[in-house]
């Protein structure tokens, strides 16, 4: 899949959902790129944003911001994949994050961790109301105490230290066993087999988890999906 925008700075990537201004005014200073999926070109429009791009299937596109960005529109026609979904997989970045996409219908929410497992060699963070949520890297450290929660997509094992219950041993399965609500005393790392692995943190840690997955390593590029075949 070809890059529409390739950024050297992190990029904040605006969904179709509510979102609070308070959301622009904590990510923007991280990520200073802005990007639109779809509807949240309205949120652009709102806040008189520059966005390098707007991608999506334009559904829910409002007239007034298709008029205001038309010379940056990048339609992707097709019905099968969500438009954060399409968004991601065209935004080349050191890091994208996400606002708009938690808080809403839990099917949208649910499409969105979809759309971390589909891309995880691009590092994305979604920004929600309490918490923050990214695809666990190769290995994850950071220096922050306090709640963390794990949730495998799939069945995953892992290594980690710091954490009150080491993940060392286990297997992981969202039929299983899964990760929510560890703790950490101080520094910790988790280092996933393979990338299956969501790591959810309070909202308050979103400065240290965004320079966290920066300096992470990357997962590589999947497999090309294979395309849906065409209705007859």
């Amino acid at each position: 899949m070809r890059a529409v925008v390739t950024s050297p700075r992190p990029v904040t990537l605006l969904g179709g959902a509510d979102l609070a201004t308070e959301d622009l005014n904590v990510a923007l200073p991280i990520a200073p790129a802005v990007v639109c999926a779809d509807g949240g070109a309205r949120h652009a429009l709102a806040h008189g944003l520059d966005p390098l791009a707007v991608i999506g299937d334009m559904d829910s596109l409002p007239p007034e911001a298709a008029a205001a960005f038309a010379d940056r529109l990048h339609p992707v026609a097709e019905q099968d994949t969500t438009d954060l979904d399409k968004a991601l997989g065209r935004v080349e970045a050191p890091l994208v994050l996400a606002l708009g996409v938690l808080g809403g219908r839990l099917d949208h929410e649910l499409a969105a961790l979809h759309a971390l497992a589909l891309h995880p060699h691009r590092p994305c963070l979604l920004l929600g109301a309490e918490s923050l949520c990214a695809l666990c890297p190769p290995r994850l450290a950071l220096d922050a105490p306090g709640l963390v929660s794990l949730f495998p997509l799939g069945p995953v094992s892992a290594r980690s230290s710091g954490l009150r219950w080491p993940l060392d041993g286990l297997a992981l399965d969202p039929l299983g066993r899964i990760g929510t609500s560890n703790a950490a005393a101080g520094p910790w790392s988790v280092e996933p087999a393979a990338p299956r692995l969501l790591v959810i943190l309070p909202r308050q840690g979103l400065p240290l988890l965004a320079r966290a997955l920066l300096l992470a390593p990357r997962w590589p590029a999947p497999a090309r999906r294979p395309r849906a075949p065409s209705p007859r």
